[in-house]
């Protein structure tokens, strides 16, 4: 997006214009918005009273309802306060400018060129004032609801009475639990067996193969793992690389043992 600006009017300068700069409430600019038909949004009363200037806004009775607050529906009951007494403040030696600009060739997304067509002085701040809001009971319930709103957490947990979905449906013990608890008391049932016993049974399972994992063995023999294990150190190698990574094999001197005593 570029931005290409003509001239300068000056025409406001030069007519010596002056106009008020007033900070709004956020609420009184968003209920402005809202307007209808001509856009009157209120009224604004300026009194003379001993020297003294006294200025007040009155918002429109059909601009007081306010229909959210913080992105929810307000209750019926909460309005925006009507009366808005002005504080006026000094420029304090400033010297403050309005302008304005006329932009055409400017699509909604604002991907076409940005082009200003006039840019003028509207005319000099003479006078700035703050609008404030009158304390009354309507301001009161106003803010009331706005700061409870705001303290709310963004993010709330929900005690859930159904499960939305089978797949997180919560369960009072996972199936990997159920079998890990059996698994233990399941070896914790297994009585050590003699230890010549265990061995008769691990040569025979290695007559058949030469590789076995842990858990097959522990099923072939129905020993417990350390008893198990102690017994395998003795007379098995533990492969820990290659092709039969994580088995169990026989040491070469009891590899082929029946066949080597019928030889003797």
């Amino acid at each position: 997006m570029s931005s290409e600006k003509g001239d300068l009017d000056l025409n406001g300068a030069k007519q010596n214009t002056g106009v008020w700069l007033v900070k709004l409430p956020k609420y009184l600019a968003q209920q402005w918005a809202k307007a209808t038909g001509r856009g009157e949004v209120g009224k604004l009363r300026i009194v003379k009273n001993q020297g003294k200037t006294e200025v007040s806004f009155t918002l429109n009775e059909e601009l007081a309802s306010i229909q959210d607050i913080g992105g929810k529906p307000a209750p019926s009951f909460v309005t925006a306060p009507r009366e808005h007494p002005f504080q006026l403040q000094s420029v304090g030696g400033q010297t403050l400018t309005v302008f304005t600009e006329s932009v055409t060739g400017q699509s909604e997304d604002k991907s076409e060129i940005r082009t200003t067509d006039k840019l003028a002085i509207e005319g000099i701040v003479v006078q700035r004032a703050e609008c404030r809001p009158a304390a009354s009971e309507h301001y009161m319930q106003m803010k009331r609801r706005q700061i409870e709103e705001s303290s709310k957490p963004k993010r709330q947990s929900q005690q859930i009475e159904k499960a939305i979905t089978t797949n997180y449906k919560p369960v009072s013990n996972h199936q990997y639990n159920i079998e890990y608890e059996k698994k233990k008391k399941d070896d914790g049932k297994r009585a050590r067996a003699d230890k010549q016993q265990v061995l008769d049974m691990l040569f025979s399972a290695f007559e058949k193969h030469q590789y076995y994992n842990l858990k097959d063995l522990v099923d072939i023999t129905k020993q417990p793992v350390l008893y198990l294990k102690e017994i395998l150190r003795d007379i098995g190698v533990y492969n820990v690389k290659g092709t039969h990574k994580n088995t169990w094999e026989l040491r070469p001197e009891y590899r082929h043992y029946q066949g080597e005593e019928k030889n003797e």
